[in-house]
């Protein structure tokens, strides 16, 4: 392999699998693959046929980055669980990256990551913004008309419709989630200590049953 880190970045927050192997600004190998469901089983195969086709194993990695969202709860604990696994069997970084600053990333100017959820709502962060749009989650007919400004590009899965209340250009995101991962995590995995956590945004759908549990009498 060469001399410049080895990192593999990889995402599971939406109806994918998104991952690539990146040295230096080369990428090695990447896979893209729409998967609503079954993301548990196909991840490793996935991993592993990057890496022989980068021409790695898992024991040349430097580091690894993973999305740790928000979007899907199935993927993110998917992908998170995952890479803590692989990296402390394999005793390397793993470096967290928010899915709203892959879609960012490698666009200029004033920048609104917006990421779609049920119900028409949004995950939003501003970037370069007059408003300070820090992550949350919002309904996209309640955005504040003050979000406004010049040059302002909305990109993400629900750039279209935050654009068009906002009155704003869109862009398509630059690079694919796991390209995004792998990018941002080789800018970081050298000072990453902390192990990647879900970046979820809001509560599960699942909630408790709103009745009581039967009492169980003794006999």
């Amino acid at each position: 392999m060469g001399t410049s880190p080895l990192i593999a970045g990889f995402d599971t927050s939406g109806p994918y699998i998104s991952a690539v192997l990146l040295q230096g600004d080369t990428v090695l190998a990447d896979v893209y693959e729409e998967m609503a469901r079954g993301q548990g089983e196909a991840l490793f195969p996935l991993l592993e046929s990057m890496l022989e086709r980068g021409g790695a194993t898992w024991r040349d990695l430097d580091a690894i980055g993973v999305g740790i969202g928000p979007g899907n709860f199935t993927g993110i604990r998917i992908s998170v669980s995952a890479v803590r696994g692989l990296a402390l069997a394999l005793e390397i970084p793993a470096v967290g990256v928010s899915l709203l600053e892959a879609v960012a990333l490698g666009t200029d100017g004033p920048v609104l990551s917006c990421l779609a959820a049920p119900r028409e709502q949004s995950y939003v962060q501003g970037w370069s913004t007059k408003a300070d749009i820090t992550p949350h989650l919002t309904e996209i007919a309640e955005i504040p008309a003050d979000w406004r400004q010049p040059g302002l590009t909305c990109v993400g899965s629900a750039a279209e419709a935050v654009a068009s209340h906002l009155d704003a250009d869109t862009a398509p995101a630059r690079y694919a989630p796991g390209s995004a991962v792998a990018r941002l995590a080789a800018t970081r995995w050298q000072q990453s200590t902390t192990p990647p956590a879900p970046m979820y945004l809001k509560p599960a759908d699942a909630a408790p049953a709103r009745d009581m549990a039967p009492v169980i009498l003794p006999e």
